[in-house]
Order: structure tokens, then sequence, then C-alpha cells
């Protein structure tokens, strides 16, 4: 058994809200996440994922956690296997020194559904439709559950496994084997599996916004309830309805009246802040989704 030469490494998936877009932070000179060894001299993982990313792009790490290791021997392609381990963190949109803001739906313009899911049914859907003819009882199925097809509602926390089935399917540039399709499909692409990696972090970040208050870890120190619905209506990639959120976030007292407002143009609006004295007093259940809007 001849032994295969492994390194390993961490990932970062550096995610802040830029002029109200969910954004990740890539390298200024190439489109790949901020990546590096792990040296002798790191302390621990999340010491690593911090000292490279401020050594690339100049960002200082608050919130950062483990998201998930990346060990596929067919990964990058030539050379030693890279073993990544991955971490997400979420910043309030300083910028960087050298690194540079991507807005998620760039690279995944099929996860946006705020304004409807017209690339879902102009390009994907008839794509896909297309490969599943070779399996139909088993693909169309798959197809229709991830994609929110035939009845089927959309679920904005399965942004991986669309993905997925679209490498699968052959209709991403990442993907080994290509299909041809009439209409290229849109959305930018990173260097290797970069763009797995972040769909993974999209995932992650989708479903953690419903049970832990993590969005204010994008928000400035106090916002309005437009600015907070607009967030997460930004990280889920579909709209929510107004009266329910606006009751679900009083409910679990999760803000607070600063006493001011708005000074800009229109009428001014009510200031907040976020109560960070209730994650003592309870585990907070987070900002749950109201049911979304209807496409």
């Amino acid at each position: 058994m001849t032994s295969e030469p492994i390194r390993a490494e961490v990932l970062a998936v550096i995610v802040a809200l830029v002029d109200g877009e969910p954004c990740v932070l890539t390298l200024s000179d190439r489109p790949c996440l901020p990546a590096g060894p792990v040296l002798p001299g790191h302390r621990s993982l999340q010491t690593a994922v911090r000292a490279w990313v401020e050594a690339q792009t100049g960002l200082s790490l608050g919130f950062v956690e483990q998201l998930y290791t990346f060990a596929d021997s067919d990964r990058g392609g030539g050379g030693a296997r890279t073993i990544s381990v991955s971490y997400l963190g979420l910043v309030r949109g300083p910028t960087p020194r050298n690194g540079r803001w991507r807005q998620w739906y760039e690279l995944f313009p099929w996860e946006d559904h705020r304004a409807g899911a017209t690339v879902v049914a102009d390009t994907i859907e008839p794509a896909l439709r297309s490969w599943a003819l070779a399996e139909p009882d088993a693909r169309l199925q798959r197809c229709a559950v991830v994609y929110g097809l035939d009845a089927h509602p959309w679920q904005p926390d399965l942004a991986l496994q669309r993905y997925e089935l679209l490498y699968e399917a052959g209709l991403v540039p990442e993907s080994p084997v290509q299909r041809p399709v009439p209409v290229p499909l849109p959305g930018e692409r990173l260097e290797g599996d970069h763009r797995r990696v972040l769909a993974t972090g999209i995932a992650r970040l989708r479903a953690k916004i419903q049970y832990r208050p993590v969005v204010f870890e994008l928000l400035p120190e106090t916002f309005t309830l437009g600015q907070l619905q607009g967030c997460v209506e930004a990280l889920a990639g579909q709209g929510v309805h107004t009266q329910n959120f606006r009751r679900l976030i009083e409910q679990q007292h999760l803000v607070e009246p600063t006493g001011g407002r708005t000074r800009t143009g229109g009428r001014p609006a009510r200031l907040y802040r976020f109560r960070r004295e209730v994650l003592a007093q309870r585990q907070a259940v987070g900002t749950k989704l109201p049911t979304p809007k209807s496409r």
C-alpha cells in the first residue's frame, strides 16, 4: 500500500452584510477563500484560521465556529492530498486591506428568491429535467425536493444539496464531466471546490438563524427593525411577512429601543439594539423565519 502525501490546512468562510447584501470574503487577486497550512506555531486550528485571514486580507475575526472538514481525495487534483478544516466567521463588514467582498448571489444566483424564482424556472429546471430523464423515478423526485419543484416547498437551508445536484448533473464548470445545455447556468465560480465549501457555509448559516440570534453579529450596534428584517431576508434569500416577523422578534425579547431615531431622509424610524443579556438569561431561540411570502 503506497503512502499518499497529506497536508492539512484551514479554510475560512467569512460573511458580512455589505450594502444590505450577504457577501463572502475572497482574496483580492484570486477567486478563492482565505486558506493556509496549519503551522507548528499555531496553538489551535482556530488560531490558524484567524492568523491566515488576517495575514491574507488584513481582517481581524470576531465570531468564528468550525464548519466542516473536507478530505475527498479528488479535491484539488495533482500532488498531495489536502485535508481542509473550514470555519464560518461573521463580521460587520469592515473593508479588508487586501481581500474582496463578493456577493453570495453572484456565485449562487439560484439561491436568491426575494424577487421570485426566475433563475430556477428559466434555466435550472429545464436542465435538471433533461438530466433526470436517464433515471426518471429517482432523479425527478430528488430534483423536485431539492429545488422546490412540482408543488414541493423551497427550503433555504438546502443550499449545499442544490449545488451538489448541479455538480452531479454536470451543470456547473467544476463538474468533471460537462453536460451540454441550451442556456449556460448563471453564477461565477471559485477556485477548486471553494464554491462547495461556501455552499456548506450558506446552508449552515441559514439553518442557524432559525434557532440562534447570529444575525446580530452582522448588524451595527444600533439598527431599525427594517434593517433587521432585511438582514434575515438577505441571508435566507426569501421575503418574510413583516407583521409576523416583528411579532416574533417582540415575543422573544431579543431587541430593545435605544430612544433614538434615524436621521436620514424620509420618516424617522426607531433605533434598536440587541439585548445580549438575553443569552445569559435563557437559551435564545433565534430569529425564526415566519412563513415566507408565496412565490
